[in-house]
């Protein structure tokens, strides 16, 4: 009987073990698939969250590119409104400075027009008035050098005299106010200049009034030829 005893508690406590051991063996496979699946959740939440900044990244660097794009669409605008602004400025500086030297010219000009007419009476003077005495030879020398000298001047500011009697009639230097039929010169020859035109450089100050040559009429050509 005793020994019955003992193999039953023998055969309970290997079955109690078996038991134990069968709920080990169970536990451990629930940790395992526990573990399992954490880690599985935990890879997907990374993958998610480097997708996620990268995503974000890309988008800053979206907006970034834009705002170069704008900048550099606004640089270009500005440069080219400075470059016009410039242009006109020049344009505007170069039309001042053209402007301006005209109304010195034109200053000058008349200025120089108003002082011809003396220059004139000055070479009538000269031409006409003969000295007699020593009194009158010094009066005349005298004004002669203030001719010489407003001569002088003129010259410094650029005044030339025109060169007429001899050249052929030209318009654009001659204003004819006389014609005198003659066969001793070709037609259109400058005979005279009655009053002296002159340039200020290489522009016409004023024209010069000249005797311009002209055909002879045949009446004229043939009581020349009958005297002769």
């Amino acid at each position: 009987m005793v020994d019955e005893d003992k193999q039953t508690d023998i055969a309970e406590q290997e079955s109690n073990t078996s038991s134990e051991t069968m709920n080990l063996n169970d536990n451990s496979e629930v940790n395992a698939q526990v573990v399992d699946s954490a880690s599985s959740s935990g890879e997907t939440t990374d993958e998610e969250s480097v997708v996620a900044a990268a995503s974000e990244q890309e988008q800053q660097i979206a907006e970034l590119t834009a705002q170069i794009e704008s900048l550099k669409s606004q640089l270009e605008e500005r440069t080219s409104q400075y470059m016009r602004i410039g242009a006109d400025f020049e344009n505007f500086r170069k039309r001042m400075q053209k402007e301006k030297e005209e109304i010195e010219q034109k200053i000058k000009r008349d200025t120089i027009t108003e002082l011809l007419p003396v220059v004139d009476n000055f070479e009538r003077a000269r031409s006409q008035i003969k000295p007699q005495t020593d009194a009158e030879m010094t009066i005349h020398k005298s004004y002669q050098s203030v001719y010489k000298q407003m001569v002088e001047t003129l010259k410094r500011l650029g005044v030339s005299a025109m060169r007429s009697e001899g050249s052929s009639f030209d318009p654009n230097y001659h204003e004819a106010v006389m014609r005198e039929p003659t066969d001793e010169h070709p037609e259109g020859t400058v005979l005279e200049e009655l009053v002296r035109g002159y340039f200020l450089g290489d522009r016409v100050l004023r024209h010069a009034l000249v005797k311009v040559a002209a055909a002879p009429e045949p009446g004229e050509t043939s009581a020349v030829s009958d005297t002769e």
